[in-house]
């Protein structure tokens, strides 16, 4: 049976780590300690690490843990980390033998020029998508275009509804203040900020959400539905309302949210 764990860290990063009862993989490790502190808790040895793209608060740890653990790292063809062993790309498949684990890995630029994504679909459907694809909103476009970034999110609305959304950081409320002001008569958004509200409180991560979920309430995934393109279209006059413009338009206003 496989565990996967947020390790919090850093500001507001979750690092997943993914076991069972004698082996661990790491994803986006970006610092070391609680990683290690975790494994030593639990009695388990790391067999892999798993990165989905260059930026440091997702490959920080890697040096630390490598001076420990002797293990693959995995991380995108497209982009240069000082440890990775195994580069990998669009169409390549990762199996973890010690945890019974295939991924399919698929590119999602956008964030960065060669940023991954890591999907399994046994024994349930996650997919690990780093800051692709957010809960109820999207990853900064810092070495991509709008229209990557678009591409990449199609892309991994594209897998199955029950997949669960395993993304690195705890933006969900900042998010879902921001989507709505975009689509404020979306039922589905209202209940879906009283829930993470209460999780909050708790200090439960809203992490990891279904991808049915996304489609319903994150602005960034509901490009073409008119109440999005209207909010747009309010905001900026003559504005053309193809999806690639009105995400481009609303990431812009994200940034400046």
């Amino acid at each position: 049976m496989l565990n996967i764990y947020p390790v919090y860290a850093l500001k507001d990063n979750y690092i997943w780590i993914i076991h069972n009862q004698n082996y661990a993989v790491v994803v986006d490790p970006g610092i070391a300690s609680p990683v290690i502190e975790y494994l030593e808790l639990k009695k388990l040895r790391l067999s892999a690490i798993l990165n989905t793209h260059h930026h440091a608060d997702h490959t920080g740890g890697n040096k630390e843990l490598l001076q420990s653990y002797a293990v693959p790292v995995y991380g995108p063809r497209n982009e240069f980390i000082l440890s990775m062993t195994h580069p990998v790309s669009e169409g390549d498949q990762i199996n973890l033998q010690e945890i019974s684990l295939n991924l399919a890995v698929l590119d999602t630029p956008g964030h960065t020029r060669g940023h991954i994504a890591y999907f399994a679909s046994n024994p349930i459907n996650i997919v690990f998508c780093g800051d692709t694809l957010f809960s109820c909103g999207c990853g900064r476009i810092f070495e991509g275009t709008p229209q990557q970034m678009y591409q990449s999110l199609q892309k991994l609305s594209q897998l199955p509804d029950d997949t669960l959304i395993y993304c690195a950081h705890e933006y969900t409320l900042n998010n879902i203040l921001f989507a709505k002001i975009v689509d404020p008569e979306n039922v589905e958004l209202i209940e879906r900020e009283i829930t993470a509200q209460k999780l909050r409180h708790k200090n439960i991560p809203t992490i990891p959400t279904p991808l049915s979920l996304e489609k319903k309430t994150n602005p960034f995934l509901r490009c073409t539905q008119p109440e999005i393109i209207t909010h747009v279209q309010n905001n900026s006059a003559n504005f053309p309302a193809d999806p690639i413009s009105v995400f481009a338009a609303l990431r812009q206003s994200k940034n400046n949210f």
